[in-house]
């Protein structure tokens, strides 16, 4: 019996470097493991040369001696010969269920070969989790690939990336601002955290007759605006003005447009200076919607003491400007190793400090996790979008996950603003130094690392793919009985350690579940997410992003939203002029048709056409209801016809799945959910 078992180890440990000798030899630790093979099969042959290595390699295997012959490092968990290392001093093996009958899984593998400027923390990440990178790619799949810029930076049909597809779309500054003001439409208390703002070239007209008339009606104002170029990052193109006059309208305004929003003039001082928080939003699943918030994130001062706008100081960019890639370059900026001091400090230490001068610190984070939830869910129903663009249904394809940068900043009375999203974050864990004028180098920034590396490791740890397998196999150590099936064994991996629990080693994840946690509170902000199953149902053709002129129709003869005062000619007008405006507004002109804001105005019109009486939120949501309604019926008539063999209906395309009323609304029904949500006593810990 025991002659038995070691030909079974043998034979097992031979298969696992079979499968290993397939591996990339790019990968790390593999130039060996061939050159090994090779002198198996031809003793003779010269040795392999191994590559050159490369960045982060030589964490992981030693260089060998120039001269020397490589030799191939015993994989952990085995002895030169291959067989499986033993715990005890004996070998002999031991009578019941023991270690042997739950090989350990293989390491995770993450392709890191599109990272950029996140690569420093993501491998100190992938070491401290002990799982295995490929730097260079692989040609076999990875678990987790991670994306520097976007979804598209490399194909994949498998596994796990973390960018969402049109995110970096969706963020930009005119996008959010139109995504925000639809809810803003719709629940004006809900969204106040988000400054009044104006698209420009299209919207100059509007913004200026707006100041205007409230110039005439207080003629004390003497407001502040900021005009941010929607393309700008790290404060590129940036500036403030007094009045609409001021706005460079000359130039690259018509080739670069712009939002310019009302500037916060009391924001909250820090020894006398303005300072915004970057906090880091991973946006885990998008159906369902899954968001986590770091406990952690930095605080970016400006290095100028803060004074109220006036036209003499409105181009001290270090005075009104927070973001870091500006102020880096002001002779006052200060680097730091503390956490407490500095211009970049750790936005905990900020809280510390608010917290000794009796500041309701669980207040303050109550209000900056409901700002996070409702600005993500006015993005989400785009974002679907595009994610059924990329990603068709019943199509193979990754799954997505994205670390989001939140730029917030506190009032004077304490209440978060959100500044603006941003879809690549900079997760650089070392900074800029001047040695002399001119000279920079960059050394390591122990504020950065401590923050950012903890957030990429912990985004890991959530997205780790053999999670439940390896918590399966724990129980299954626990209670044998409980389950005979054990992992497949393309998951066993005989060169890894036999610890039952690999995270034992690290801290407690730093970012906690804020949705579905507070979804409660927050479900009835989430009737744009409706429509958009709408939209994405009516969209016919896998692949696009716009609704024709059939689809248009198609939905509203489905919805039974004709009568005899909305003709089938009227909506075909309603259509052809909601299009035509919104693709004059768009910088894309690749594809024709209703795109997703411009089916949501010709929503809004219709609710209102339906219910008068009700506010606009009451409309839409009463409308919605009707609409699934009727869908949820036609979609009950198919199945049934489906059922009987009959030819079915010939009405309706897409899925079934966006329609769930089980009974008809009443029209001017109030919907279910009407209250605010109370976030006092839901406060991160």
């Amino acid at each position: 019996m025991q002659r038995d078992g070691s030909e079974r180890e043998l034979a097992a440990g031979q298969e696992a470097a079979a499968e290993q000798g397939r591996v990339d030899a790019g990968a790390s630790g593999e130039p060996e493991r061939t050159a090994r093979e090779e002198q198996a099969k031809a003793p003779t042959s010269a040795p392999a040369q191994p590559r050159v290595a490369e960045e982060g390699d030589a964490r992981v295997l030693p260089r060998p001696l120039p001269g020397s012959s490589p030799q191939p490092a015993p994989a952990r968990g085995l002895w030169p010969h291959g067989k499986p290392r033993s715990k005890g001093r004996s070998c002999k093996r031991s009578s019941g269920r023991g270690l042997d009958e739950f090989p350990p899984l293989r390491p995770v593998t993450v392709d890191s070969s599109k990272a950029r400027t996140s690569l420093d923390a993501l491998k100190i990440s992938i070491r401290q989790l002990k799982w295995k990178e490929f730097p260079l790619g692989r040609r076999l799949p990875c678990d987790i690939y991670w994306h520097g810029v976007s979804f598209h930076d490399s194909d994949i049909f498998s596994g796990q990336v973390n960018k969402f597809p049109g995110m970096t779309e969706m963020v930009r500054k005119i996008t959010l601002s139109r995504a925000v003001r639809i809810m803003q439409n719709l629940f004006p208390d809900e969204y106040s955290f988000y400054p009044r703002s104006w698209i420009l070239p299209d919207e100059f007209q509007l913004f200026a007759a707006q100041v205007r008339m409230v110039k005439d009606g207080d003629p004390s104002w003497k407001p502040t605006f900021i005009v941010k170029p929607d393309g700008g990052c790290q404060g590129d193109g940036i500036y403030l003005i007094k009045d609409p006059s001021d706005i460079r309208l000359t130039g690259t305004l018509q080739r670069r447009p712009a939002v310019v929003q009302e500037y916060i003039c009391k924001p909250l001082l820090i020894d006398k200076l303005k300072f915004d928080i970057r906090l880091y939003v991973l946006l885990k699943s998008l159906d369902p919607l899954e968001i986590y918030i770091a406990k952690d994130g930095l605080s970016r001062f400006c290095t100028e003491p803060y004074q109220e706008p006036t036209p003499k100081n409105l181009h001290h960019i270090f005075m009104h400007l927070t973001n870091y890639s500006l102020n880096i370059h002001s002779r006052n900026f200060v680097h730091s190793d503390s956490t407490s001091t500095g211009s970049k400090r750790t936005f905990s230490s900020i809280l510390c400090r608010l917290s000794s001068k009796g500041v309701d610190i669980k207040k303050v984070w109550s209000d900056i996790i409901s700002l996070v939830i409702k600005t993500v869910i006015a993005l989400t129903p785009e974002l679907k979008v595009f994610y059924q663009s990329d990603i068709p249904a019943g199509r193979p394809g990754p799954t997505c996950f994205q670390i989001l940068g939140f730029d917030i900043l506190l009032m004077k009375n304490l209440k978060p603003i959100l500044l603006e999203v941003n879809a690549n974050p900079s997760m650089r864990i070392e900074h800029e130094q001047e040695l002399s004028p001119g000279v920079f180098e960059y050394v390591p920034s122990l504020v950065d690392e401590e923050v950012k590396v903890a957030v990429i490791r912990d985004t890991l740890r959530l997205m780790d793919p053999l999670k439940k397998k390896r918590e399966n196999q724990s129980q299954q150590r626990e209670n044998p009985l409980a389950g005979k099936e054990g992992p497949s064994s393309s998951d066993v991996a005989i060169t890894s350690g036999g610890n039952l629990n690999p995270e034992a080693h690290l801290p407690s994840i730093c970012l906690k579940q804020v949705f579905p946690k507070y979804a409660q509170q927050f479900n009835y902000l989430r009737l744009v997410d409706r429509m958009a199953n709408l939209f994405i149902r009516f969209l016919g053709i896998k692949g696009t992003t716009k609704l024709g002129p059939t689809g248009f129709r198609t939905f509203i003869r489905n919805c039974k939203l004709s009568s005899s005062s909305l003709s089938m000619a009227a909506v075909d007008i309603l259509y052809i002029d909601i299009t035509r405006r919104w693709n004059s507004m768009t910088l894309d002109q690749r594809d024709s048709g209703m795109c997703l804001q411009a089916f949501i105005e010709a929503f809004f019109y219709l609710a209102q056409r339906k219910f008068k009486m009700l506010p606009l939120h009451e409309q839409v949501a009463s409308l919605i209801d009707l609409c699934e309604y009727h869908l949820s019926l036609l979609d009950e008539k198919r199945l049934v016809y489906g059922r009987s063999g009959g030819s079915g209906t010939q009405e309706a395309s897409g899925t079934s799945q966006e329609a769930s009323p089980a009974a008809r609304p009443a029209e001017g029904q109030l919907p279910p959910c009407t209250g605010k949500p109370s976030h006092s006593k839901q406060a991160l810990s």
